[in-house]
């Protein structure tokens, strides 16, 4: 049986530093690399057979992974925030960074965080860029109005944003630079050409063979729509990998824990989370109360033990709860009271 080479990489977006070493621990060589795929298929045909790697998770690590999988006996991604607390020391460079990695792969104490599908990685790029179509929307809409309270236009906040109200306020106000109007024009074709690029990527979504079941499933929960949905099945990847408390903590819904000498202490909520659950989770639980009664119900029970934050969470967890025994089962979702009158 042949020993297995153990290969630590440290990405760059440029250069990607390697150290190559024996299950001994002999060095074998260690250099730099271009972080192209030429160079890379050029140097993974000079290494020695079998060859298992690791690599920390960063914006480059995607590509890189998806390059050097088929030709790896085993290709792990390693989770950064934890390989940060293992590998913290005073002397930092790539090249030690890189040494590092490879000998917590050779002694199998590599901090592996989840590496989704590349099909599932694609969706949940688009979806990002959705959400970030919808970010830059929301900054112009902003401007438009700062731009007519700079000016001390009067305007209706509610309905700025409607086309014939739009138009017809730039033929009526009054004392309004034709520079603002210009402004204000450009700014509306921005928001109108947001608007339809964010609709286009959701059909895009919402159509794809490899989600749509699971889509429609968790929409079948009231309070869950769309946007919800796809980011729940984008951003979780396979739900069996979470229990409900690790599903909970990984959307960032709880507390750290702390607890020392017999003793545990609960601080703010957690930012190791996955920001863009939270921020969708958040949102929804704070509009699912006024369509669902049994969150409705969670809700007015916490408002009584706190503020409304304290209930929002409340209700979050509760869809989390929700969503996860959804797309573990493949089952629509049923309502109690429905079901025990069934």
């Amino acid at each position: 049986m042949k020993a297995v080479y153990y290969i630590g990489l440290d990405l760059h977006k440029k250069i990607i530093a390697y150290c190559i070493k024996t299950d001994s621990g002999v060095t074998v060589s260690r250099g730099t690399v271009a972080a192209t795929r030429s160079a890379l298929l050029k140097w993974v045909e000079s290494l020695p057979q079998p060859w298992m790697a690791a690599m920390e998770a960063t914006l480059f690590t995607g590509w890189v992974y998806d390059f050097l999988k088929p030709y790896a006996k085993d290709l792990i991604v390693a989770h950064p925030q934890m390989l940060k607390a293992i590998t913290a020391a005073k002397k930092k460079n790539d090249r030690a960074d890189a040494e590092k990695i490879c000998d917590l792969l050779r002694v199998d104490l590599i901090p592996q965080c989840y590496m989704a599908p590349e099909e599932m990685r694609e969706l949940r790029r688009v979806l990002r860029y959705r959400s970030h179509i919808v970010h830059m929307a929301t900054n112009v809409k902003n401007k438009m109005s700062g731009l007519l309270m700079e000016v001390g236009a009067e305007y209706s906040k509610k309905r700025l944003h409607g086309r014939s109200y739009f138009e017809n306020l730039l033929d009526t106000v009054e004392d309004v630079p034709q520079s603002v109007k210009e402004l204000l024009k450009l700014s509306r074709a921005g928001v109108e050409m947001f608007a339809a690029v964010q609709k286009k990527l959701l059909a895009a979504l919402r159509d794809n063979e490899l989600i749509r079941d699971r889509v429609q499933k968790l929409m079948t929960i009231t309070g869950v729509g769309e946007v919800t949905a796809l980011t729940w099945v984008l951003e979780i990847g396979d739900p069996n990998r979470f229990s409900a408390r690790q599903a909970i903590s990984y959307c960032g819904l709880c507390s750290a824990q702390k607890e020392s000498a017999g003793k545990e202490t609960r601080g703010p909520i957690s930012k190791k989370r996955n920001k863009h659950l939270q921020t969708v989770l958040i949102e929804a639980a704070k509009i699912a109360p006024h369509w669902n009664p049994q969150l409705a119900k969670i809700h007015a029970k916490e408002l009584t033990k706190g503020n409304r934050n304290r209930a929002t969470l409340a209700v979050a967890r509760k869809l989390v709860i929700y969503m996860l025994a959804v797309d573990k089962t493949g089952i629509e979702f049923v309502p109690v009271n429905e079901e025990v009158a069934a």
